[in-house]
C-alpha cells in the first residue's frame, strides 16, 4: 500500500448541489483534503433533497464523504476574511456558487491570480462565465433540453430525461480532469492555471455522437426508448418466459452468429433488408419481430447463457435492489462501509482503481463537524471561535 497521491493537497470548496461537489469527492478520494464551505443556517442545499438514507440526503452522502465541513458566512466581512485565510494555505479552490457571486466577493480566477499565484481556481458555471448566457440560472434539466439531450430520449411519442443528474455528472468529471491536469502543471512547470468548465458545453461535449450523425447526415436521431437509435439490434426484447433481455449486435460477425446459433435463420445473414448496420436500422420493426419469435423458444436464463456462449453481448433490465446485489461488484469485493452522522453505509470505491493504492473512504460530515478544529488551525481562539459562532459567522 502507498500513500494517497494527493496526500498533501489541500482543497477549498464553495459548493452546493452536485457538480462541484462530484468534482471534490474524487480529489478525496485520492486523498485530497477537502474543506468544504457550508452556509451557517442549513448547509449545502442538497442536505435537504431527501431524507433516505438514515435521515440524510441520499445525494449527499453519496457526494461528499471524505471531506471536512467548515460552516462560513461568506457574506459577513469576517467570514470572508476567514476564507481568505484558507485560500492562503490552499492548492485548489473550487466553485460553483451562482452567476457572478465570487466576482462580487473578489475571489474571481483573475482577482486570485494576482494574490495567489500558485493557486488553482475551478470554476463551474451553468453556461460559461462569458457569453451571452453567463448570468442565466442553469439547472440539470434544464441544460438536458438546451443541450438536445432531451430530444434523443425517450419514445417516439414523448421526451423522458436522464435518470440521473447527467449534466452535473459531466461537469463535475471534467472539472476533476481539469484540475488533475492543473496540478500536474504546476508541478512540472510552476504555473497553476485556472480551470473552468461549465454544465452546457459539458453535456454538449456527451452529445458528440447525435450532434454529428444530425449535422452531416441530416436527420437527427430518432427516440427509441431503450433501443440503440443507430445500430440495431440493440435493445430489450421479451423471452418465452416474459423476461426481458437486452442484446447487442455490433458488427457482422456478431449478425451472423445471432442469425445461424440463436435464431436458426441462416438465410438473413446476407438478406439485403439487414445486410449491414444501416439497413438493420432502417428495418428495425421487421428485424425485431424476427427475432422476438426466434427467442420466444428460450426462458430468459435460457436465452442469456446462448447469448453468452455464442460471444453475442447481453444484459439484464437490473432494479436498483439488483445493482446493489450485484455479483460483479461483490464478488471483486468493490464495497466497502462509510461512516455518516447517522450511522454506515455501503459505498463503492471510485472506478478508477490505481494498482497498490486503497481509495480514502473515510466518513460524510455532519454540517460544521469541523469548523472549530479549522479554525483553530487558523490561530483562533477558543473564546473567539465561540464568538463568531454566537454571531452566526459559522
Amino acid at each position: 500500500m502507498t500513500d494517497l497521491p494527493l496526500a498533501g493537497v489541500t482543497v477549498v470548496s464553495l459548493e452546493q448541489a452536485v457538480a462541484a461537489p462530484y468534482a471534490t469527492r474524487q480529489l478525496a478520494d485520492l486523498g485530497a483534503r477537502v474543506i468544504k464551505i457550508e452556509r451557517p443556517d442549513a448547509g449545502d442545499f442538497a442536505r435537504g433533497y431527501d431524507e433516505t438514507v438514515h435521515g440524510q440526503s441520499s445525494y449527499f452522502v453519496w457526494l461528499n464523504r471524505s471531506k471536512e465541513s467548515l460552516t462560513l458566512d461568506v457574506k459577513d466581512p469576517e467570514g470572508l476574511r476567514v476564507l481568505e485565510e484558507l485560500l492562503a494555505e490552499a492548492d485548489v479552490f473550487v466553485q460553483n456558487l451562482g452567476p457572478g457571486a465570487t466576482r462580487r466577493m473578489g475571489l474571481s480566477a483573475e482577482d486570485l491570480a494576482s494574490t495567489h499565484p500558485s493557486l488553482i481556481v475551478c470554476d463551474i458555471s451553468g453556461y460559461g462565465a462569458d457569453g451571452p448566457w453567463q448570468s442565466r440560472k442553469a439547472y440539470d434539466l434544464l441544460v438536458q433540453a438546451e443541450s438536445g439531450l432531451l430530444s434523443v430520449t425517450g419514445f417516439p411519442e414523448g421526451v423522458a430525461k436522464a435518470g440521473i443528474s447527467v449534466a452535473d455528472i459531466a461537469a463535475g468529471s471534467f472539472a476533476f480532469s481539469g484540475i488533475l491536469t492543473a496540478l500536474y502543471t504546476r508541478a512540472t512547470t510552476g504555473t497553476a492555471r485556472a480551470v473552468s468548465v461549465s454544465l452546457f458545453e459539458a453535456l454538449t461535449e456527451w452529445m458528440g455522437s447525435p450532434a454529428y450523425y444530425t449535422r452531416y447526415g441530416g436527420n437527427s436521431p430518432q427516440r427509441t426508448g431503450a433501443r440503440h437509435a443507430t445500430i440495431a439490434p440493440y435493445g430489450p426484447f421479451t423471452a418465452g418466459d416474459g423476461g426481458v433481455l437486452l442484446l447487442a449486435v455490433q458488427n457482422q460477425r456478431e449478425w451472423a452468429t445471432l442469425c445461424t446459433e440463436i435464431l436458426c435463420s441462416p438465410e438473413l445473414v446476407d438478406d439485403p433488408r439487414f445486410a449491414k448496420n444501416s439497413d438493420r436500422v432502417t428495418n428495425r420493426d421487421e428485424l425485431e419481430r424476427i427475432i422476438t419469435k426466434g427467442v420466444a423458444r428460450f426462458t430468459v436464463e435460457e436465452l442469456a447463457a446462448t447469448l453468452e456462449a455464442s460471444s453475442i453481448a447481453n444484459a439484464r433490465m437490473n432494479t436498483m435492489d439488483e445493482l446493489w446485489a450485484h455479483p460483479v461488484l461483490s464478488e471483486r469485493n468493490r464495497w466497502r462501509d462509510v461512516e455518516t452522522p447517522s450511522g454506515a453505509i455501503a459505498a463503492m470505491l471510485p472506478p478508477a482503481s490505481l494498482e497498490g493504492v486503497e481509495a480514502r473512504m473515510d466518513p460524510v460530515p455532519a454540517l460544521g463537524e469541523h469548523s472549530a478544529a479549522i479554525l483553530a488551525e487558523l490561530g483562533r481562539s477558543p473564546s473567539d471561535i465561540e464568538r463568531l459562532r454566537s454571531t452566526s459567522v459559522i
